[in-house]
């Protein structure tokens, strides 16, 4: 094959991995998006609103939405990762092609979620009272909270994209609880409330643990450093619920803004309340480990079995 045609090929593979990263974007606020995107209503609006008259926005920006901002923007880096794996698989692809591709589907990604945030936040701005303290540190306290949910999904984009299992297997651990979030919410926002039993929805909060089992499972403990992995993935299993319900219960009282010590006492206490044994996160990482050790006896057994078949 000659230089041009390599370079051609190189080319075509690199904006198909774009690509892949903004719809995989696209992907990710699709819950908030067809649910009729409506910036929510604001403690600190200007002007007395209702609801169906607030502007449109491409993010759900309030403190009362944080972890659904995080899980939006974190889900979507997540998706683009999956997608490079599955588009560019490792056994076909060496890492030094496989590595450009990664990081265009990240920057996919980020066109997609950089054109939202800048949208909606000049919708917020627009809308808040003007020269108010308390407006500024609002729209700053937002703007950090997304600007830490997109770094957040572009690290997992790259890990859930890596040829390593064990550091794909941490890729899920860290993105297991705000996809099960994801699904939660594009399942409220999209079929009607009489249709979505609760056993559906009992279904949806062992997501998280049913993922980072399997994913668990295909990591296995060799070599033994990968016991880190278990670890790191059974503490984000069990931690990161108990921060979000944290983060949701006190952000989404009325604490004066800036009182920054209440808050921290509030959160303290409610991420003490929800990672004892009352907030059953304890419970999921039973499920998970059960699942990871079953898997990984089970992968095993079938290595030996086709080993000894091909001796």
């Amino acid at each position: 094959m000659s230089h041009t045609a390599i370079h051609a090929t190189r080319g075509k593979d690199l904006g198909v991995a774009l690509l892949a990263g903004v719809l995989c974007g696209l992907i990710g606020l699709a819950p908030w998006l067809v649910s009729g995107p409506r910036l929510p209503l604001q403690n600190l609006w200007a002007a007395e609103v209702p609801p169906e008259a607030m502007p449109l926005s491409l993010l759900p920006l309030s403190q009362y939405k944080l972890v659904t901002l995080v899980t939006l923007l974190a889900v979507g880096g997540a998706v683009a990762g999956v997608a490079v794996r599955l588009l560019f698989p490792p056994r076909r692809w060496p890492p030094a092609r496989r590595r450009p591709l990664a990081w265009c589907a990240a920057a996919g990604v980020l066109l997609v979620q950089l054109f939202a945030t800048i949208q909606a936040f000049a919708v917020l701005r627009n809308g808040l009272v003007d020269g108010d303290a308390a407006s500024d540190l609002y729209f700053g306290g937002l703007l950090a909270g997304v600007i830490a949910a997109i770094i957040a999904g572009l690290v997992a984009c790259l890990l859930l994209s890596a040829t390593s299992p064990a550091v794909v297997a941490l890729g899920v651990g860290l993105m297991a609880v705000p996809f099960g979030n994801w699904v939660s919410a594009w399942a409220a926002d999209t079929a009607s409330l009489g249709q979505l039993t609760p056993a559906f929805f009992g279904l949806i909060r062992w997501l998280p643990a049913v993922l980072v089992g399997l994913a668990l499972a295909w990591c296995g403990f060799r070599p033994p450093v990968r016991v880190l992995v278990w670890v790191a993935d059974l503490a984000l299993l069990w931690v990161v619920p108990a921060l979000f319900i944290s983060v949701d219960y006190v952000l989404g009282t009325r604490i004066r803004p800036g009182d920054l010590a209440e808050m921290l006492l509030m959160s303290r206490q409610i991420l003490a309340a929800t990672l004892g044994p009352a907030g059953g996160g304890g419970l999921s990482v039973l499920v998970a480990l059960a699942i990871g050790l079953a898997g990984t006896v089970a992968l095993e057994v079938l290595r030996r079995r086709k080993v000894t078949s091909v001796a």
